[in-house]
């Protein structure tokens, strides 16, 4: 386990300071606002304290209102809205500088038996063992640019490996322009066997990618054409166990953007190809200057 994915789920071990209330904090690197994955998992983290052990969480609805302060700690407060014979509801909001900065409501389920069916097919596409790992494939972008030399060092807490282009390989390259992003990805540790935490850390690595891939669909990239981005609310359901440790495919499209806002959607599947979680993304898409990609 390195030291990144050690520091991760150190920062899902909330601290709890009064009867629903949790503490939780960010990394000890000062980005510019905390990363909108990390709240929304350890906002999951403070309900599923409040819920029986036999309830998993199946779905999640969340707006991120305000920037987070890297520098302070976020307070979670879970407003316990029902818990019914089947069905548990929490309401969360995360509280900085006395503003709610996020806020989520989650819904817990007993596991039943019922009708199944999978429509959705898992996309064709290689598998993860023989893709260059995300270190690699940014190197091969940015080379031994000193102004990246510190942050492509950093440890990652996620193992992510694209199928298809980077966004700043598409904005170099017209013909990797894409309105699909297939990314596998896992936590290359041994992880406990509690159902939670695999739920939490796919939530804390779903909002990485999802923004990304609104902009791939315009050739645009991160730092550079003015590019602006943030996400704004976010939606997950939950269909079967899986565990965050093995491979998932993250595929993921963007069927619209306009109005300086791009809604994007995803779904994991697990190496054998069931459907395991359902994403869909709305984000903040910004471009000043003089930019005519389209």
């Amino acid at each position: 386990m390195n030291s990144a994915l050690k520091e991760l789920l150190d920062l899902l071990d909330l601290e709890q300071i009064e009867l629903d209330i949790f503490r939780g904090r960010s990394p000890e690197e000062r980005f510019q606002r905390v990363f909108g994955g990390q709240v929304a998992a350890q906002a999951l983290v403070a309900a599923g304290r409040t819920v029986p052990g036999d309830r998993m969480v199946h779905s999640l609805h969340a707006y991120f209102i305000r920037p987070g302060d890297p520098a302070i700690p976020i307070i979670y407060n879970v407003e316990r809205v029902r818990d019914g014979r089947s069905f548990t509801t929490r309401r969360i909001t995360a509280i900085q500088h006395g503003k709610v900065i996020f806020s989520m409501s989650a819904s817990f389920h007993i596991q039943e038996e019922g009708v199944s069916h999978q429509a959705a097919v898992m996309p064709d596409v290689p598998g993860p063992e023989g893709l260059p790992t995300w270190h690699q494939r940014m190197l091969s972008v940015f080379g031994d640019e000193p102004s990246m030399r510190d942050w492509l060092a950093k440890p990652r807490p996620v193992d992510a490996r694209y199928v298809n282009a980077l966004p700043w390989e598409a904005e170099r390259d017209p013909s990797l322009v894409t309105s699909d992003n297939l990314v596998w990805f896992r936590y290359d540790a041994d992880l406990p066997d509690d159902p939670l935490l695999h739920i939490v850390l796919a939530a804390y690595a779903s909002d990485f990618t999802l923004v990304d891939t609104v902009l791939l669909a315009h050739g645009l990239a991160w730092g550079s054409s003015g590019v602006s981005g943030a996400s704004l609310d976010h939606a997950m359901w939950f269909h079967r166990p899986f565990r965050a440790d093995d491979w998932l495919l993250y595929a993921q499209e963007s069927p619209w953007s306009g109005g300086a806002r791009g809604l994007a959607r995803g779904q994991m599947f697990t190496p054998s190809g069931e459907l395991a979680v359902s994403v869909v993304q709305e984000c903040m898409i910004r471009v000043s200057g003089d930019v005519t990609k389209s």
